[in-house]
Order: structure tokens, then C-alpha cells, then sequence
């Protein structure tokens, strides 16, 4: 974990924070991720089945494990009360996906701040400690939370300088699958133009001042995304990382029986 700030203090940090992504719906699989040191763990609602019940309880359970690691979700979807509803769940960070315009972004925004700057309603959440510090909370909400958004098209990637300038955005996430699936090269990483749109993207968030951030998943990717001068990674998703240690296990113990025969 680095010692700079987290997710919502990203442009402090010196060095890139480094996360990992949770699709299985479980409290304990968030509690065990979140206590290894990561600087942020990444909870998805766009791919999976996790409901909000289960997101809230994975949330308490990643503020629960050791340390100071950051909670950022992925909603499913740009929706405002997709976006009031996690939000009332009190993660760290928020990444929204398919964002392809300034105007999705300003919208996005809009829906998470609360008046006068924007149009979020207020509840007695855990956000707000179920209305305990309910006029704290508004008044410190922006310091500590920060807002991501995903591109995953040429088109969003054409448009990555005037999203990023968007007031309330803090940084961009490539998303290299869907990217290079849109660009009809799918998971070609080393394709010219795939690396040209991802380059674009990078500088288009060093012109705007706010941050950038990638997947990557396996020890290969986690090299070369670094190297493409991101802000934060997603360094790996928890079910892949449960396939590859439970085949490693299954081949090592299958190599063991071969060779008592």
C-alpha cells in the first residue's frame, strides 16, 4: 500500500495505488481482498449479480479488514438513481461505465452531488452513519469521494480530453476489453492502433490534471500497463485469481500421483 492518500486524495499520490476486482458476491471475499494491503479494492455491479443488500455488506466487511484500503464500485450503470443508491452505500469512489460524452459526465455528476451544485437527495444512509452526521456528511461528502469513468469506444476515447475537463470528474479509466472489442481488435494489446487510442487517452487526462487507470490481469499486463503511465491499477480479479491457484494446485497434485506411480 502506498503512503499518499487513497482514491479520493489520488492526485497526491507519488507513486501509482494499486487495487484488485471483486465479482464474487461475498462479504468474506471482499474482507479477505481488502486486508492484503491493497490501496483500493474494485466491487463490481456491472458484470455480476451483486445486489445492493449484498454490496452494502461487502462494503462493511473491506472497512472492517486491517488497514486503510479504499472501496471503489462500479455501478451498473449511469442511471441517477443507480448512482443515489450506491452512493447512499458509502464506497470511496464510484466508476461509471460506457461514458462516451462530456455531457454523460456532466450529467453524472449532476446526479451525485447534492444542491445546490446538483440534484442528489439526501437519506438517512450509511453514508451518513443512518443520520447521525447527516449535516457533516454534506458538508465533507466531496472531500472524500471520488468519481471515475470508464472508456470503452473509439468514440469515448476521441472525446477523453473534454470528459476529463468536466468539473467533479476525477479520472478516466481505460477499459482495455471493451476497447479493443469496439475497435474490431479484440485483445489485441500490442495492435498500433489499440496502443495509439490508449495513449491519447492517457494524455487526455495528464492535459486535464485528473487521473487514469487501467485493468490488467496477469503478470505480463501488470508490466505493461504501468508502463503506460497510469495513476491506479486494477491488478487482477478475484475469481481468476481462485481458477489459477486451484488449477496450479490440482496440476501440482496431480504431478505428485504420476510420480508415486
Amino acid at each position: 500500500m502506498t503512503e499518499d492518500g487513497g482514491l479520493a486524495r489520488i492526485a497526491e499520490a507519488t507513486d501509482p495505488l494499486i487495487g484488485t476486482w471483486v465479482t464474487i458476491p461475498a462479504p468474506a471475499t471482499a474482507e479477505l481482498l481488502a486486508g492484503l494491503g491493497y490501496d483500493f479494492v474494485s466491487f463490481d455491479q456491472e458484470h455480476t449479480p451483486v445486489s445492493y443488500e449484498t454490496m452494502e455488506d461487502m462494503l462493511r466487511a473491506a472497512d472492517a479488514a486491517p488497514g486503510t484500503t479504499d472501496s471503489l464500485v462500479r455501478v451498473a450503470d449511469d442511471d441517477p438513481t443507480t448512482l443515489k443508491r450506491t452512493l447512499d452505500l458509502g464506497p470511496t469512489a464510484i466508476l461509471v461505465p460506457m461514458v462516451e460524452t462530456p455531457e454523460q459526465a456532466e450529467e453524472i455528476v449532476d446526479a451525485s452531488r447534492y444542491p445546490p451544485e446538483g440534484r442528489r437527495g439526501l437519506g438517512l444512509t450509511r453514508a451518513s452513519e443512518y443520520g447521525r452526521s447527516l449535516s457533516d456528511h454534506v458538508e465533507t461528502v466531496e472531500d472524500g469521494l471520488a468519481r471515475f469513468v470508464q472508456l470503452e469506444s473509439e468514440r469515448a476515447v476521441e472525446n477523453a480530453g473534454d470528459i476529463a475537463e468536466v468539473d467533479g470528474i476525477d479520472g478516466l479509466f481505460v477499459g482495455p476489453v471493451d476497447l479493443s472489442l469496439s475497435m474490431g481488435r479484440f485483445g489485441e494489446w500490442d495492435d498500433e492502433a489499440f496502443l495509439e487510442h490508449v495513449e491519447s487517452a492517457v494524455g487526455a487526462a495528464r492535459d486535464a490534471g485528473v487521473a487514469i487507470g487501467t485493468l490488467a490481469t496477469s503478470a505480463e499486463q501488470r508490466e505493461e500497463r504501468l508502463d503506460w503511465g497510469v495513476d491506479f491499477l486494477v491488478a487482477g480479479v478475484d475469481a481468476m485469481h481462485l481458477a489459477e491457484g486451484a488449477s496450479a494446485a490440482l496440476d501440482h497434485s496431480e504431478g505428485l500421483v504420476r510420480r508415486e506411480e
